[in-house]
């Protein structure tokens, strides 16, 4: 029975059409300001692979099929939402999959949830953990099946599902935002700004501390040279750090619009929003899209920043 089901997995066809509404966000400050703020939601494209994760994934998937490599094989952080997204697109499309996860083995819900969907995982020191694809030689040389996924999904085919993004889109924006990580999501964005003729300007956010060097990561993925904002204030002391500043404006959020945003990524992005919009970087009138990149199973592993706020 269960080697039917199995086959049967195999089978499927990996979905093509991915789409996200839009939503307006209301506030006092935008209303002073003038400023209409959208948000597209990503995060409702899958309770589990959401946001740029299936983005990233789909062709990512397509191309192990047409290899007929059934064994992915990528990485991730102890609360990696990308090895959650793997563990859940692998279940449901058929594929092995195994993670292999910086640091010391450890148990969580991430973690969890990557095992119940039948992810293996592999616990390597941060040291090692630095060569990937030394790591995928070492353990899978002799896995014909094996399909390397780098870490986050970074990778031309993760760029190329992130531009589809821009095709959705029934009306014309100022300012695109988004939070960087890998710098795919932006290059994938800003190939489809150009692939669309969109005059935007499109505005990245990195996530990590001195995140300069997320230009190279997004300029490797461009399909032509292209000129876009990097704002690297806001990464609130580098990648997965909070302050009490940031924490207290996802609560409010979160509190005032009913939308869930994690502080990696999409609360560090629309606080820069907020932020710019308060010092008058907008023009009266401006459009603004952020995207809103998933993510949220992210706020289990912070749940003890958020303590403060829960108390009360």
């Amino acid at each position: 029975m269960a080697q039917a089901i199995a086959q049967l997995l195999k089978m499927k066809e990996i979905e093509l059409e991915i789409f996200s509404p839009i939503h307006e966000i209301r506030h006092p400050l935008l209303n002073e300001k003038g400023i209409d703020l959208y948000l597209k939601r990503d995060d409702l494209i899958h309770p589990i692979i959401s946001g740029n994760k299936w983005r990233k994934l789909k062709y990512t998937l397509l191309k192990a099929r047409d290899e007929k490599q059934d064994h992915l094989v990528t990485f991730g952080g102890a609360y990696s939402n990308h090895l959650l997204a793997t563990a859940a697109a692998a279940a449901q499309f058929g594929f092995k999959a195994t993670g292999i996860v910086r640091g010391e083995e450890v148990t969580n819900d991430h973690l969890f949830l990557c095992s119940l969907y039948g992810m293996n995982l592999l616990f390597v020191d941060r040291e090692s953990y630095r060569d990937k694809p030394s790591l995928f030689t070492r353990y899978f040389s002799n896995d014909a099946n094996a399909f390397f996924i780098d870490e986050g999904g970074s990778s031309p085919e993760g760029a190329q599902g992130c531009s589809e993004l821009m095709d959705e889109l029934m009306h014309n924006y100022n300012h695109i935002f988004c939070a960087c990580g890998t710098g795919t999501t932006a290059a994938g964005i800003i190939n489809g700004i150009n692939n669309n003729y969109l005059e935007t300007e499109f505005h990245a956010i990195p996530v990590f501390k001195n995140g300069s060097f997320i230009a190279n990561e997004i300029d490797k993925y461009l399909l032509k040279p292209s000129v876009y904002q990097l704002h690297t204030d806001y990464h609130f002391g580098g990648y997965a750090k909070t302050t009490p500043q940031l924490i207290g404006f996802i609560q409010q959020f979160v509190a005032t619009t009913g939308i869930l945003i994690d502080p990696v990524y999409t609360g560090k992005m629309l606080y820069a929003i907020f932020d710019l919009a308060g010092k008058n970087y907008f023009k009266r009138g401006s459009k603004i899209l952020a995207i809103h990149t998933g993510g949220t199973w992210g706020l289990l592993g912070m749940k003890d920043k958020f303590l403060p706020f829960a108390d009360k």
